[in-house]
């Protein structure tokens, strides 16, 4: 008799296990002759080495499944005991697979643009109106990677406005401070990552949330880098964004030039950008419309709607890229 003992660190142990620990108890119905005892992240069993070692080889296919599906059902838990081919929901389209196995997938031809779009280059804009996904597929395309191993790490940047004045004025720490700004991220990543492992990947860095401010002085190497809202960068930030892309790392740009948020006087570094990047080669460019809207039907409704009273008023364009009415690019 031997003991061996196994560290599932890949995956949320509550997606493994099941609920009630049905999975587990499933697993000890399989192995009968063997002793086992599951606690967190390590699994301890006893029995022949013979059928130790098949334990432990089955644990592992089953960890690799629920670290790609972020679910273990026990049916796959059969399938896989057994030398069976689990049968999940495959798709051509889907990116990776979110909480509860929901398939994240490109659901526009824009969308799919995107995609193939970041995997032939290491720098892609994504430009469009508000509800067309462009922030969701990039951090989607970001955690397929670090799932993948392609890169070993995720960073994840938005500028923060308000940030010399209104932060002042919230309760906490600068954490606390910035964390309002940064919300959009935290909910996309909590669709597609187990509450625990997102958890560990903040605690240990290997997932990056930080305002664009705190980006200066870095060389990004092994990441898949994400700006967004990106229309409301000045020149020199965006500049200075851009020229910290490093080995082995793609950078994402996304943003909505109708929402530039900056004061009246000052450029937006993503309109500028566009101008002076257009003959430059590996850089990807994809541009939504209001066709690629993915929210609720009235999103696109409202966007429409705002598009043809800005049409019908005629506005001047100031050297900012601002319109003569900018209260109307809030939505």
């Amino acid at each position: 008799m031997i003991e061996r003992i196994i560290i599932i660190d890949s995956v949320d142990p509550v997606s493994f296990y099941g609920v009630n620990n049905n999975n587990m108890q499933l697993i000890r119905n399989l192995f009968p002759k063997l002793r086992m005892a599951a606690r967190g992240t390590v699994i301890k069993v006893i029995g022949e080495d013979t059928e130790t070692e098949r334990f432990e080889k089955k644990i592992k296919e089953l960890e690799q499944h629920c670290a790609k599906f972020n679910k273990l059902t026990e049916d796959a838990v059969l399938s896989i005991v057994r030398g069976q081919e689990p049968t999940e929901l495959r798709g051509d389209d889907v990116i990776i697979y979110g909480i509860n196995g929901k398939p994240i997938s490109a659901r526009t031809p824009n969308q799919k643009k995107m995609v193939e779009a970041v995997g032939r280059n290491d720098l892609t804009f994504a430009l469009g109106p508000a509800g067309t996904g462009k922030t969701y597929v990039a951090i989607a395309l970001a955690v397929k990677a670090l799932k993948n191993k392609e890169v070993r790490k995720i960073i994840l940047s938005r500028p923060a406005v308000e940030a010399g004045e209104k932060l002042g004025f919230l309760p906490g720490d600068m954490k606390d401070k910035i964390d309002p700004y940064l919300q959009p991220l935290y909910d996309a990543l909590e669709d597609m990552i187990p509450a625990v492992k997102l958890k560990e990947y903040l605690e240990t860095k290997t997932i990056q949330i930080a305002p664009l401010a705190f980006m200066r002085g870095r060389t990004l190497n092994d990441a898949v880098i994400v700006l967004d809202e990106a229309q409301n960068t000045t020149t020199q930030q965006i500049k200075m964004f851009l020229t910290r892309l490093g080995m082995n790392a793609k950078m994402i740009i996304t943003g909505d030039v109708s929402q530039i948020d900056l004061p009246r006087q000052v450029t937006s570094g993503l309109v500028q950008a566009m101008k002076v990047l257009r003959e430059v080669d590996g850089i990807g460019r994809v541009e939504f419309g209001r066709a690629d809207i993915v929210r609720h039907r009235l999103v696109q409704r409202i966007v429409e709607a705002y598009e043809q009273f800005d049409r019908d008023r005629q506005p001047q364009q100031t050297p900012a890229g601002h319109t003569e009415d900018q209260t109307i690019n809030t939505l």
